[in-house]
């Protein structure tokens, strides 16, 4: 897998480089020719080009039996080119000269002609081109030279033997140069390519719940970051999932435990009163109604805080807002738990700043909220706890639940409002759904309020409501 993949690499950047060489090369080469075959000016402007002027000068040329001259256009051509003409016969002596230069010849040898445009016979900067004209049977021939030192020709002699030794010689070059290329292309295709096999890797790591951590650098540094951090979430993912599994479980055989518990009772004083075998008095009638009402009403609670919650989690709950006088609420409800004879001895205050703060809440769903975080505090500590409930108004309102009671160890106040969770502290006589701290949560949260804990070991707790 890692060489086929360092090969492709190196395959597709040779291929590409080699590829952009031909198609360049073939390109060029394609231009010249055109130029060269076609006489079509296509690697310079046709005002620049002083061969297709000379060749197509010939037009400006008029004869008249022995009479030569140029038109005012082709003047006006040579002026702006900084360029001459001598018109020859067929022997080469001249007929016709505009704006030679001194001491050009009158009369021209092929030879001299062919040294002319080959070379630059008349001075560093003139480039002489050659023309023909035929007219009336007649051949003439003409020079045009160029002022234009950016004009250069150049000729090339070369012998086919030589130049096929020197094509052996370039191929040769070739395959060296294209050795050291695949050579240079794979060391840097495998550095490049090294660290994707680590990214590869870990993602195959990741996908089979395996987690890592690979050294971020070089330019795969963010991705090796981002992969990092990935990891380190679904790790964390996994252990909380885990953690929440196992509390799910232990919660299950709790709660299952605690119904099945009131259930025997229900069952059993059931069967009872119906056996025929037995005589019970309306008293004693009475007061097994009376247990199998507790029971009953424990296990609706329960699954009254299943269904709440489960409606919370996934936001299918309507909230009824409205303005209330929290003051008023507050007391109203710690009345009621006082007035309770089972919370009767239980020494619970009230406190105020003032007699009316004007409060949007769902009063059933707050309601709700307190009544867990006071019985939390009943249940969770001795019969001698001193609990005071308090409100305040600030910029928002805030509530606050303290008790001196016995305080929640550290790892425990982490965990205070998990689903499932339950205190150490609770004992056999307050078992319930062990969801009431985080219905509690929820409710303040779909209220947009924040509820805070803090609590040590031995100095009670304090539980504060922002709403």
């Amino acid at each position: 897998m890692k060489w086929k993949l360092t090969v492709s690499y190196l395959i597709s950047v040779v291929f590409v480089v080699i590829f952009i060489i031909f198609i360049n090369l073939f390109i060029t080469i394609a231009l010249f020719t055109a130029q060269s075959v076609l006489n079509i000016p296509l690697l310079q402007e046709e005002e620049h080009s002083p061969e297709q002027f000379a060749r197509q000068f010939q037009d400006q040329i008029t004869i008249f039996g022995d009479e030569l001259t140029i038109a005012e256009s082709g003047k006006e051509e040579l002026n702006s080119r900084n360029a001459w003409i001598q018109i020859l016969d067929e022997t080469g002596k001249e007929l016709f000269r505009y704006q030679a230069p001194e001491g050009l010849k009158k009369h021209y040898t092929p030879s001299e002609i062919i040294q002319m445009y080959k070379y630059k016979e008349v001075n560093a900067e003139t480039t002489v081109f050659v023309g023909d004209k035929k007219a009336n049977g007649r051949a003439y021939s003409y020079l045009i030279g160029v002022e234009n030192p950016n004009i250069n020709r150049y000729f090339l002699l070369y012998d086919n033997h030589s130049l096929f030794r020197m094509i052996k010689l370039g191929g040769f070059v070739l395959i060296i140069d294209v050795l050291i290329t695949l050579l240079i292309g794979y060391f840097l295709s495998k550095r490049l390519t090294m660290p994707l096999y680590t990214l590869i890797d870990g993602i195959k790591r990741l996908a089979s719940n395996e987690y890592f951590q690979a050294q971020p650098g070089g330019i795969f540094k963010q991705v090796f970051s981002n992969i990092n951090q990935l990891s380190n979430q679904l790790k964390a993912n996994e252990s909380e999932r885990k953690k929440l599994d196992r509390m799910k479980e232990e919660w299950i055989t709790n709660i299952s435990h605690d119904i099945k518990t009131p259930l025997a009772s229900i069952q059993g004083f059931a069967e009872m009163i119906k056996n025929p075998d037995y005589h019970f008095t309306v008293d004693e009638i009475r007061e097994y109604a009376d247990i199998i009402e507790k029971k009953s009403l424990y296990i609706k609670e329960v699954i009254e805080d299943l269904s709440l919650t489960t409606r919370l989690k996934h936001k299918e709950l309507t909230i009824n807002k409205k303005m209330t006088n929290m003051v008023l609420f507050l007391r109203n409800i710690v009345i009621d738990i006082v007035n309770d004879p089972k919370y009767a001895k239980r020494h619970i205050e009230f406190h105020a700043n003032q007699e009316n703060i004007p409060t949007e809440v769902d009063e059933i769903l707050i309601q709700r909220a307190i009544n867990n975080l006071i019985y939390n505090a009943l249940i969770h500590n001795d019969a001698n706890v001193n609990i005071t409930v308090s409100i305040e108004k600030s910029d928002r309102t805030h509530i606050m639940i303290q008790d001196n009671g016995k305080g929640i160890r550290k790892e425990e106040l982490d965990k205070i409002f998990d689903r499932y969770y339950r205190g150490t502290h609770t004992g056999d006589a307050h078992k319930g759904s062990g969801l009431g701290m985080a219905i509690a949560k929820d409710i303040i949260q779909v209220h947009d309020g924040e509820i805070l804990i803090h609590s040590e070991v031995g100095l009670g707790t304090t539980v504060d409501i922002l709403l």
